[in-house]
């Protein structure tokens, strides 16, 4: 990989992660458009640890009261809203760990990686993330949600396993749905993301594990984790503030511009 590859790619997952557009598509497209060679699962590994640093380390006081939260309520069995998130969290994530295990056991991921897929999903689940954003009633908070309701958000999480969707789309789409405002919808999103990241990266890793050969240039991925954490921290602060004044069409016009592109590539 040359440095050009590395930053853009870095660069590109740490925003695409956590933006309602799909990082999935980007990283397995910007390849195919410009010939790169394929990055590795080294290094996609990589820029995910990166992506997990970054959101961690933004809702770290968060994480850290609900961590104390959640202990005391299990000694005590007296919950509270932060200990209901916690476990919320894990609730929701059983969901895309079901489906993405019978994925894997059935071959069917690596069928789904195709461009009129990606082209597809992008321009449905797009087109779904504004009919959320258009009829929610945002009045709602994350603490609100109740064991139905992440359910049906971790559901929706499953579906990201689709390439084009997008986790936090369409997990903010179902968030949307139920009533979140739109910095509440973001923000259960992003934590709901963490136990995701680090799923997806041990699933890396076995099959990292696996290879043989495997030659790692650990320069190249230090510096591919580092960029990956730094522009998905700078994304998740922005992305919430800026919800704060705005609505999601700017994504939802990206996604159908994106999607219509590749529909003309693929065809």
């Amino acid at each position: 990989m040359d440095i050009w590859q590395i930053v853009i790619l870095a660069l590109l997952q740490g925003l695409t992660e956590f933006l309602p557009i799909s990082s999935s598509a980007h990283l397995i497209l910007v390849p195919e458009l410009t010939g790169w060679q394929d990055q590795g699962v080294a290094f996609d590994v990589a820029v995910h640890v990166g992506a997990l640093i970054a959101v961690i380390s933004y809702f770290r006081h968060e994480l850290q009261h609900g961590m104390q939260e959640w202990w005391r309520a299990t000694r005590t069995g007296q919950q509270s809203d932060e200990s209901r998130l916690m476990w919320g969290v894990v609730v929701g994530t059983l969901p895309v760990g079901v489906v993405g295990l019978a994925f894997t056991l059935t071959g069917l991921d690596d069928q789904l990686r195709a461009p009129l897929v990606i082209a597809s999903s992008t321009l449905l689940f797009g087109l779904l993330l504004w009919w959320g954003d258009k009829i929610g009633k945002q009045n709602r908070d994350e603490y609100s949600l109740s064991w139905q309701d992440i359910t049906l958000i971790g559901m929706g999480q499953a579906l990201a396993l689709i390439p084009g969707t997008s986790r936090s789309g369409i997990t903010i789409t179902v968030a949307l749905l139920l009533g979140l405002h739109r910095q509440a919808a973001a923000r259960f999103s992003f934590l709901l993301s963490i136990p995701v990241i680090i799923l997806a990266g041990l699933s890396a890793v076995k099959g990292l594990l696996s290879e043989e050969n495997v030659v790692i240039i650990w320069s190249d991925l230090f510096l591919g984790m580092s960029l990956s954490a730094i522009s998905a921290y700078l994304c998740i602060h922005f992305f919430i503030k800026m919800l704060n004044k705005m609505s999601l069409l700017p994504f939802v016009v990206y996604r159908m511009l994106l999607g219509v592109f590749l529909l003309w590539y693929c065809l």
